[in-house]
């Protein structure tokens, strides 16, 4: 027996390759996920109302970590679901099970990203409506 650590097939080997392929993972999720348009599109029109209610530096801090939460959250579950599709193409309850959780933290980071959201513009919004 060796104590030699495997070497990696697909270890990268320089940090532009590195950056390469994180933006290849990025427009593939875009590609093949309607989910992530979804997210992205709300994320514009969250920006929109921001820069249309002058928020504070602290509510844009706030904005874009509720963001960049659920599209991580998003490419973590389509990672999870592609990486269980690989391993089995038959039904397996462990297999739907953590397919599921995945889909719960993307859940769980919307519904922060909307309290998130709601607790910043609806000040904004009742003032805008009142005047």
């Amino acid at each position: 027996m060796t104590n030699q650590k495997p070497v990696l097939k697909f270890k990268n080997k320089t940090f532009r390759r590195s950056f390469r392929l994180a933006f290849n993972g990025i427009k593939l999720v875009f590609k093949y996920e309607k989910n992530m348009k979804v997210h992205c599109l709300a994320s514009v029109l969250i920006v929109i109302f921001g820069l249309f209610f002058s928020l504070k530096q602290t509510e844009w801090l706030f904005l874009v970590i509720a963001i960049t939460s659920v599209i991580f959250a998003e490419m973590v579950n389509t990672a999870c679901e592609r990486i269980v599709d690989l391993c089995t193409s038959e039904y397996n309850e462990l297999a739907k099970q953590a397919k599921d959780i995945a889909a719960g933290a993307v859940l769980i980071a919307t519904i922060g990203a909307v309290i998130t959201g709601s607790v910043i513009f609806i000040p904004y919004l009742i003032e805008w409506l009142t005047n």
